[in-house]
């Protein structure tokens, strides 16, 4: 008889069936914790993730399915060292058994820091963190838009901020998420919506905030999403991040068009202190009145050289030495020739005299041309001209110029000079210009 006959016969799908009872159903294989360094890595197009796990001496092959890769803070790559907790299971078409991989944990540094590194890196190298395409931020914002918490710190920092230095400023607040899974897509959304309405008179922004206060890793992580990050670069409007603290850096930060270390100095940054603009304009005022002084000592000046040529004070005094020099020269030329050459002579004497007189009346002529010039320009500069075309001066009751409306007092007594006199005037309503 043959012993065969004896013996339970397994096909090959019955021996892989076997082996994979025995390992699945081994206690200590169904909830493992492998360390081992990834190789020949590769993520298919159904979004399951293959690759082995090595160490010195053996390796292992290992599948991490879409659901749970989907979920990792990083991206696995060859030669990265990680620990994985999983469970040992076969492929029974090919009589392998594999690692099935639950989670997976960088062997060093943290997942999120491997990640932050990663798309760093990544889009670094794609130019996005170039200072060349940085947009300058507007010199005097109109309307600033926010994109924010409505009910964190961050948007009531930057509203108390703007207002104590521009209230004109207008603030829109877009409301989005900052902490969590829907996080990045909100403020991405508010991103595009101030792109999208940018031309409209009641919407439109010159500048964009977008930020939150301070909080853990994990609380800013949202603004380290790739999607949000290329949002941010693609505005077209520019864009300030604020994100946490001082310390901490988000990809939202690099992408930017400025960063600021939190909130409140983000509004700083974006809106101009009015004592500063009061400050600069004071300087301009003073430059141009000194300008203008100057160009009027100049003016005065020429004039006075102008009225004082003796051409002008005493223009006989030029003609009647000439004279003189032709009655001289036609009386030596009566006693020295005949007749016929004496008519000559005085000739060219009285064509002569003629050419003096003409010359002399041209030069008058030019310089009456240049005295009505430059009366003109007094006329002009001068701020008895200015105050002539409905213009006024008002001083205040200790002498003082008041050029704004802010300068005065409700009840105070003014003086106000137009161009033909003045007239006293008391302040019964103030009502400043405040666009």
């Amino acid at each position: 008889m043959n012993q065969q006959t004896d013996r339970q016969t397994l096909t090959v799908s019955e021996l892989n069936g076997c082996i994979k009872a025995i390992l699945e159903g081994t206690p200590v294989l169904k909830d493992v914790f492998v360390q081992g360094e990834i190789s020949g890595a590769k993520l298919y197009g159904s979004g399951h993730f293959y690759f082995s796990l090595k160490d010195t001496d053996s390796v292992v092959s290992a599948v991490m399915f879409r659901g749970q890769y989907s979920r990792l803070r990083f991206r696995p790559d060859n030669g990265m060292r990680v620990i994985i907790r999983g469970r040992v299971s076969v492929y029974e078409p090919r009589g392998q058994y594999q690692l099935i991989a639950e989670t997976m944990a960088p062997d060093g540094a943290g997942a999120l820091a491997i990640a932050f590194e990663q798309l760093k890196a990544k889009l670094n190298g794609e130019g996005l963190f170039d200072p060349a395409r940085r947009k300058p931020l507007p010199p005097y914002p109109r309307r600033i838009g926010v994109v924010t918490s409505p009910s964190g710190a961050a948007v009531h920092d930057i509203i108390r901020t703007a207002g104590k230095r521009l209230p004109s400023v207008e603030i829109l607040l877009y409301p989005s998420a900052v902490q969590g899974t829907e996080a990045p897509a909100s403020l991405a959304g508010g991103i595009r919506y101030f792109n999208r309405v940018k031309g409209d008179s009641e919407q439109g922004v010159d500048l964009i905030i977008i930020g939150r206060g301070g909080g853990s890793a994990e609380d800013l992580w949202c603004f380290n999403d790739e999607g949000l990050a290329r949002v941010i670069a693609a505005s077209e409007i520019p864009v300030i991040s604020a994100v946490g603290h001082e310390v901490d850096f988000s990809i939202a930060d690099f992408v930017a068009d400025c960063r600021a270390a939190t909130p409140t100095a983000a509004a700083e940054t974006a809106v101009p202190d009015r004592n500063d603009l009061n400050r600069r304009l004071k300087a301009l005022t003073d430059r141009m009145t000194a300008a203008i002084t100057a160009s009027l000592t100049a003016g005065r000046t020429r004039l006075d050289r102008a009225a004082s040529a003796r051409v002008l004070a005493a223009p006989e005094g030029v003609v009647t030495p000439r004279r003189e020099q032709l009655d001289a020269l036609s009386h030596r030329l009566a006693q020295a020739s005949p007749a016929s050459a004496i008519a000559h002579h005085k000739n060219q004497t009285d064509a002569l005299e003629g050419r003096l007189e003409l010359s002399i009346a041209n030069r008058l002529g030019t310089c009456e041309k240049e005295l009505h010039r430059l009366c003109g320009q007094l006329e002009a500069l001068s701020p008895l001209g200015v105050l002539g075309r409905g213009y006024t001066l008002v001083r205040r009751s200790d002498g003082c110029l008041a050029p704004r409306a802010e300068d005065l007092s409700v009840g105070e007594s003014i003086t106000v000079r137009f161009s033909d006199g003045t007239a006293d005037a008391c302040v019964t309503a103030l009502h400043p210009d405040n666009t």
